[in-house]
Order: structure tokens, then sequence, then C-alpha cells
């Protein structure tokens, strides 16, 4: 039972972080948000294993950065999914293989069910399908490629939740703070090659204005506008603030996922957090008045339904 509730509980906190998320990067680069979620993430942690503690061993130390770095590539992937599109395809594919991994692992492991349990799961991975469903008129077939980052950002995700499995016990909050703290480095990283390229472009452009006669004006303002999702200043500070609550949010949401974890099974945890996308849609009804298709509504039933089930197996 307990499983089953920090499973959901965790799903919708994960779908609260990702819909702050949406919010702040239409302000602020998505990258951007990634990193100061992640610094936000770590702050939180680190705030909490003052309370709460832990034992720093080798084996904990290892699983949570190797965590932070498969947190990382899959962050990655699947923005850049969700970019090439359809996300109606990709979104749920991202989910369903997020739980399969952990959920074979686990399986393999030695989690064992009633018959019941097993009807949950299945129950349950149809459900993240339909949640996960995003209505697109005129939906293109996703292409080869995308298709690939989908399954990858969906490995990875899961490969993340294996591998916080692995942690011991008694290493408290350790692992997490460790994830977010690796997750921030290669993101600001990642930000600063970005950024690195970007002015060694707009250095080309500058220098071919400096020998060029006509046209100059133009490739001035092209080198130094401001890039994409800047923003004006108040929407930089609104997209700050914002991905500054995600971070605290999606920790919320890794802590959950942990309990559940050390609490229950793998396949349980693994299945109920894949969906996320349920607190994502429930907010975005909420806040921004969007409409939930029916499909979603029929896969919000059938989660609450696999989650009953699989409290009871």
């Amino acid at each position: 039972m307990l499983t089953a509730v920090l499973g959901l509980s965790g799903a919708l906190v994960y779908g609260s972080a990702d819909f702050l998320g949406g919010l702040a990067a239409k302000r602020i680069s998505a990258l951007l948000v990634t990193a100061i979620s992640a610094f936000a993430g770590l702050v939180a942690l680190l705030i909490a294993l003052l309370f709460v503690g832990g034992v720093w061993s080798p084996t904990a130390v290892l699983f949570g950065m190797l965590s932070g770095v498969t947190g990382a590539v899959a962050i990655s992937l699947l923005y850049a999914c969700l970019a090439v599109g359809p996300m109606s395809i990709l979104s749920p594919l991202t989910a369903v293989i997020s739980a399969v991994v952990p959920m074979t692992v686990g399986l393999i492991g030695g989690d064992t069910f009633a018959p019941i349990g097993y009807l949950a799961l299945g129950l349950a991975l149809v459900a993240v399908v339909l949640v996960g469903f995003i209505p697109e008129k005129g939906a293109v077939r996703p292409s080869a490629k995308s298709l690939l980052m989908a399954v990858g950002a969906g490995a990875m995700i899961g490969a993340f939740i294996v591998l916080i499995d692995r942690t011991p016990p008694d290493s408290g909050l350790i692992p997490l703070v460790l994830n977010r703290a690796v997750a921030g480095t290669i993101m600001c990283a990642v930000i600063g090659v970005l950024a690195i390229r970007r002015a060694r472009r707009r250095t080309v452009v500058v220098g071919g204005v400096d020998g060029g006669v006509d046209g100059g004006s133009a490739s001035v303002a092209t080198a130094t506008r401001p890039a994409a999702g800047d923003g004006d200043p108040p929407d930089r500070r609104t997209g700050i603030r914002l991905a500054v609550a995600c971070g605290v949010v999606d920790a919320a949401a890794n802590v959950l996922l942990l309990l559940g974890i050390r609490s229950g099974d793998l396949s349980v945890m693994s299945v109920l957090t894949a969906l996320y996308p349920a607190g994502t849609i429930l907010l975005a009804a909420v806040v921004l008045k969007e409409r939930i298709a029916p499909v979603q509504w029929v896969g919000l039933v059938l989660a609450l339904v696999a989650a009953g089930m699989l409290a009871i197996a």
C-alpha cells in the first residue's frame, strides 16, 4: 500500500516539476532551465541531508554519480526527441521504456506478485501510454532517429531508477545529492561549450562585416541580436524563479522515488513513476485551462485502478 501511494505521489510531483520547467523554458532556454533546476535541487537536498544524514560509502558515491550521468543524458535525449516530434508518439514511448527497463530488472531480480499484481502492472503500462498521449492535429510518423532518441531517453531514465535502487539503504539522501551535483556540472559544461561556439560564430559574422561595404548594418544586427528564448528582463527573472521552483519540486519527487524503492518493489515504483505526465496535464488543466483529451481521462482512471490493484497485490 505504501509503495503504491509513494509511486503515485512521486508521479504527480514529477509531473508538477515538468510543468514548472515547461513554463520556465518559455522564458529562458531549456538548457539553462535544466542547469538552474539541477543546482536548486542540489541546494534543497543538501539542506535536507543535514537533518536526514547518511553514510558516505563507496557504493553510495559510485551509484549516485552514475545516476547523475544517466540523468543528464536522459534529459538531453528527451529534449532532442520531443523537439523533433511528433510528441504524441515519442512522449508516451519514452515513458513506457522508462518503466519497462527497471520493471524488467526488478522481475529478473526476484520481484514477485499475486496474479492480480501482474495484471495491474500491464494495466499501468497501458495507462502510461494513454496519459502520456498528446493530441496533435496531422501528426506525422516519427523518423527512425527520433524513435531511437526516445528509446534512449526512456532507457536512461530507467537506468537512473535502477541505479538509485542499487544504493545502500543507510546512504540516506547522499546518492540524490551526488546525482544533482554531477547532472548540474554536466549541463553547465554543455551550456559553456554552446556559449563559446555561439560567441565564435558572432565574431566571425562581425569580422565579415568589417571587411564589407554593403549589408553591414543587417549583419551586425544579426550578430548582436539576443538569442531566442532570452526574452525581456522581467521574463528572464520569472523564468529563473520558475526554474528554481522546478528544481526544488523535482528534488522532492526524487526523494519520494527513493523512499518508494526502499519500501517496496522496484517494478511497482518504476511503472507508477512513469505516470508522471498525469501531474503535468492536471496542472495544465487547472492553471492554464488546457483541455484534457478523453483518452487521457481514460488513462488517469486506469492508473488509479492499477494503483489500487498493486496495493492489494
